[in-house]
């Protein structure tokens, strides 16, 4: 048996088959511009895959605040069309499947737990830094989704007072104050590029973000305790990035007397994949 898996994006929808425990056939198509659309599109996936192989059910991994008791996705993303209606029992009736969805932040850490560098771990952190700053926390092989499904919305944490981790912590932030200030059009991994070159408003920059990226680190661990916390999104596969995170977490804790927990800081070991896996390990934990 096989499992169907979907990672619906703002501008492509990835999908793939997992069979014998990987993830295989793995392809994508544009997203589609209204919900008619993309319905056909998955089942003519569905179609193709069924061809030669047994499906089980349907995984999606999604943007949004993903409601598994409803089975809606509530707040507002890139695919506007997909939220606030039954979305779940519609493609069960389209595709003719079991069908889960969570949202692809958690499916990330789901992925990390199950199969990457978070495996057997009882807990642990993730925090994916792109546009801003997401996550999910998962304890016990499940995601803690909160009691209003914000549960891992690190980014909306205030670390200076008045702006929040997804300002701070962001190197597409980081990049957005370089430009403005030099008049370019940088993006984040040409601004550490200009730091290295000893671009002075770079080095500023980029002490600024690895400072409030370490200070968020920090006040998650102190907040929640877990075995690890682990970075997810385009910079980290920065190779000094824990080393870098490392160093301000020490500084941060000098100033801190009574400090004494260190994060152990880990790089995600699924990029492109992590949500196509994470949404089968949610698949089956909700099919048990």
């Amino acid at each position: 048996m096989s499992v169907l898996c979907f990672d619906i994006g703002g501008s492509a929808v990835k999908y793939g088959l997992f069979h014998n425990e990987n993830l295989i056939e793995q392809a994508k198509f544009t997203t589609p511009v209204n919900w008619e659309l993309m319905v056909a599109e998955m089942q003519a996936v569905k179609k193709k895959f069924e061809e030669t192989h047994i499906l089980s059910g349907v995984a999606i991994s999604s943007p949004g605040a993903v409601n598994q008791v409803t089975g809606m996705i509530d707040g507002a993303s890139a695919v506007p069309y997909i939220h606030h209606f039954e979305i779940n029992k519609a493609l069960e009736n389209a595709l003719g499947l079991p069908v889960t969805i969570e949202n692809d932040a958690n499916c990330s850490g789901l992925a990390e737990v199950a199969f990457g560098v978070a495996k057997n771990e009882d807990s642990a952190l993730f925090i994916v830094l792109g546009t801003g700053v997401g996550g999910c926390l998962i304890i016990d092989n499940k995601v803690h989704h909160g009691h209003q499904l914000h549960g891992g919305e690190f980014g909306y944490m205030l670390l200076d007072g008045e702006r929040s981790f997804s300002e701070l912590g962001s190197a597409v932030n980081m990049a957005r104050r370089y430009n403005e200030v030099m008049l370019t059009d940088l993006s984040g991994e040409e601004v550490f590029a200009a730091a290295v070159a000893g671009d002075e408003v770079a080095l500023k920059e980029v002490e600024k973000f690895y400072h409030y990226l370490a200070l968020g680190i920090y006040n998650l661990q102190h907040a929640f305790d877990p075995a690890c916390i682990v970075i997810g999104g385009g910079v980290s596969a920065k190779a000094d990035l824990v080393a870098e995170v490392n160093h301000r977490i020490q500084a941060i804790k000098a100033t801190v007397e009574i400090a004494t927990l260190t994060p152990d800081v880990r790089v995600c070991q699924y990029h492109n994949d992590a949500n196509l896996l994470g949404a089968v390990v949610n698949f089956k934990q909700l099919q048990k």
